[in-house]
C-alpha cells in the first residue's frame, strides 16, 4: 500500500510540474515574442527618425513577394507612416555579390529619395566586401538621399565605370552589385510611387 501511494504521489508530482512548465511557457510566449518583434522592430527600423512614423512599418507588409527586377529580387516591403499619411517604403532587395546572396534593406521617403541602405544578410570576403555587413556603414551611406534620376542612369556605377559612386575597396564585384540592387529599388519605387504613398508626398 505504501508502494502504491508513494506512486500516486510521485505521479500527481510530475503532473503538476509538468503543468507548471506548460503554464509558464504558455503565459511568457507572447512576452517572448513581443520582444523578439521589438528586437526586430529595432534592427529593422533603425534607418527612420523616430518622429517620421507612428505605425508599427512590420505589421503593414506591402503585396509585394519575390519581385524580379533588372539586377535584384525585391523579397518583400513594409511602409511607414504618421498620422496615417505614409512617409516612408521599406524594401528588402536580394542580389548574388562576389560569394553569395547578399540582402539589403532600403529605406526610401515618399518623395523618392533615399533614407538609408542596411545589410541585413552577406557572405562576403572578410575584410573585403564583408564590410559591407558594418553598421553604420560609412560606404552605404554615401547613398543617403540619392534617387532613381539623382544621379542620372549612367551615374548609377562605379567611377571605374564612368558612373559618380566609389567602391569598397578590393571589392569591385560586391560594390557593383550593391549598386545595381540600390538603383533598382528607388526605380521600382517610381513605378509603384502612387499606389504606395498616394499624392501625400510634396516635391
Amino acid at each position: 500500500m505504501n508502494r502504491t501511494i508513494s506512486v500516486v504521489i510521485l505521479v500527481l508530482l510530475a503532473g503538476l510540474g509538468i503543468g507548471a512548465t506548460c503554464l509558464v511557457q504558455h503565459t511568457s510566449a507572447g512576452r517572448i515574442a513581443a520582444q523578439q518583434r521589438l528586437i526586430d522592430s529595432r534592427t529593422l527600423l533603425d534607418m527612420l527618425a523616430p518622429d517620421s512614423y507612428d505605425n508599427q512599418p512590420l505589421e503593414q507588409p506591402l503585396p509585394l513577394e519575390n519581385v524580379p527586377l533588372t539586377s535584384s529580387t525585391l523579397l518583400g516591403g513594409y511602409l511607414a507612416t504618421r498620422a496615417g499619411q505614409p512617409s516612408a517604403v521599406l524594401l528588402r532587395s536580394q542580389t548574388l555579390g562576389y560569394t553569395g546572396a547578399i540582402e539589403l534593406l532600403i529605406a526610401i521617403d515618399a518623395n523618392g529619395k533615399l533614407l538609408g541602405v542596411k545589410t541585413l544578410k552577406q557572405a562576403e570576403t572578410p575584410g573585403l566586401g564583408g564590410r559591407l555587413a558594418e553598421w553604420p556603414n560609412t560606404w552605404l551611406n554615401s547613398f543617403t538621399g540619392k534617387s532613381s534620376t539623382d544621379p542620372a542612369d549612367n551615374g548609377w556605377a562605379l567611377k571605374k565605370d564612368q558612373g559618380q559612386f566609389d567602391q569598397i575597396a578590393g571589392a569591385t564585384t560586391t560594390s557593383r552589385a550593391v549598386i545595381n540592387t540600390i538603383h533598382d529599388a528607388l526605380r521600382y519605387f517610381d513605378e509603384h510611387r502612387q499606389q504606395w504613398v498616394g499624392s501625400s508626398a510634396h516635391e
